[in-house]
């Protein structure tokens, strides 16, 4: 295969789109993730940094868990479980495109907030796929949207993915006065001062960077607040993994992403999963 001396993640998805590759690439580092590629688009993105579509599906109770472990028993290669999940009415078959599609987009967004690892390519993996997937250019080139859209609006984005907010009671803030949207009183309700944006996605069935932009408007209204600045946290994640929470109706649509580059020759890589090479 001629895609190992690629010189990033970006340049190595192009390549592998090209040559129209099934499999899986894995990214080490914190978080990392693991790539799923069906005929060179992506299809999944699984990572520790933000939900997948199964978490979202599960933890916002948009397909409760009995019908989830029916439907996996039913149909047990998870790369045709989009399918049988819309055959048996479970949910919609356009919802559940947007679904898997987002979390294709949120995943990128979040392996790109730590500087990553190394990667390597293995054989395909079953998991719940996005139909019929994502090109690589314009994830990443989403990916180096979103970073740098939060980047404008507070800072550095991997640093507000560490914050940890509390909220802000008492008369005339905007959850006392009723300024708030049902999403974002949901939002506040799961601050706690422990929680990071990580743990609230988890936890609401929501997407990381739809609960960080979030969160940057409630700072603005002074209903939540935090440290204007973090330092890197070693502190586990408060995050239940499917827990009941808000509907992942609430978020906005996915569009593209960054990934970590290497150097030729199976150097480490060198940068994030935005937009620069391919």
């Amino acid at each position: 295969m001629k895609t190992p001396s690629a010189r990033n993640v970006p340049a190595l998805l192009q390549a592998l789109h090209q040559e129209g590759y099934t499999g899986t690439v894995r990214v080490s580092g914190s978080p990392g993730g693991t790539i799923h590629l069906r005929d060179g688009l992506i299809g999944a993105i699984e990572t520790p940094g933000a939900p997948t579509a199964t978490s979202t599906l599960l933890a916002s109770g948009r397909i409760d868990d009995d019908a989830w472990l029916a439907a996996c028993a039913a149909e047990p290669d998870a790369d045709r479980l989009d399918l049988h999940l819309a055959a048996a009415g479970l949910i919609g078959a356009a919802e559940l495109e947007v679904v898997c599609t987002a979390a294709v987009f949120d995943g990128a967004f979040a392996m790109s907030l730590s500087p990553p690892g190394g990667w390597e390519l293995t054989e395909r993996q079953p998991t719940l796929l996005a139909r019929p997937g994502v090109e690589p250019r314009p994830l990443a080139e989403e990916t180096t949207r979103r970073m740098a859209l939060l980047t404008g609006l507070w800072g550095p984005a991997g640093e507000l993915a560490r914050v940890r907010p509390e909220p802000v009671t008492g008369r005339g803030t905007p959850e006392s006065d009723g300024r708030l949207t049902r999403r974002h009183r949901a939002l506040v309700e799961s601050v706690n001062g422990r929680r990071t944006p990580r743990d609230m996605a988890f936890a609401q069935g929501r997407g990381l960077y739809a609960v960080m932009l979030d969160l940057i408007r409630l700072e603005s209204l002074q209903a939540v607040r935090w440290e204007t600045r973090t330092a890197p946290d070693t502190r586990p994640s408060t995050a239940p993994r499917h827990p009941q929470g808000q509907s992942a109706s609430d978020e906005p649509p996915p569009r593209a992403g960054p990934l970590p580059r290497r150097r030729p020759g199976g150097g480490s890589p060198t940068g994030d999963l935005g937009a620069k090479d391919g």
